[in-house]
């Protein structure tokens, strides 16, 4: 298994979701437009951070074609729960129960999402005690 590449930066994981929200491949210029279209956004600084996400790691990237096409290196899901498990344990002391209640009291989820939460709640409380399969 490869090692995991470094975190992102902030304007890394913008770079990410919009790739992730392609769902395949993108240019440079794909990725610069849609950024763009929230907030003024110069395309050179778009070009550097994706070659210096190559560098690091974070994104691969297929030259077979004039336009250079960018893919992230790890699933979604994959980053987002290495952030999570970083900022849990820096912040909250490596307790998931803190982070879900503060994330709770800052910011109420909705009739769904608690819905969600029960469920999830309710299956770890079942295979709490159950021996983890090997």
């Amino acid at each position: 298994m490869p090692p995991e590449s470094p975190l992102p930066t902030d304007f890394e994981l913008e770079i990410l979701q919009e790739l992730w929200r392609v769902g395949g491949p993108a240019t440079v210029r794909q990725v610069h437009e849609a950024l763009s279209a929230n907030r003024p956004m110069v395309y050179t600084t778009v070009l550097k951070a994706m070659q210096v996400m190559h560098e690091k790691g974070i994104v691969r990237r297929d030259e077979s074609e004039r336009a250079h096409r960018y893919l992230p290196s790890e699933s979604e899901q994959s980053v987002k729960d290495r952030l999570v498990s970083r900022f849990m344990k820096n912040t909250f002391a490596d307790s998931a129960a803190e982070l879900a209640m503060r994330a709770l009291s800052v910011k109420p989820a909705s009739s769904d999402e608690l819905r969600r939460l029960h469920e999830l709640l309710d299956e770890m409380d079942d295979n709490a005690g159950k021996p983890k399969p090997s």
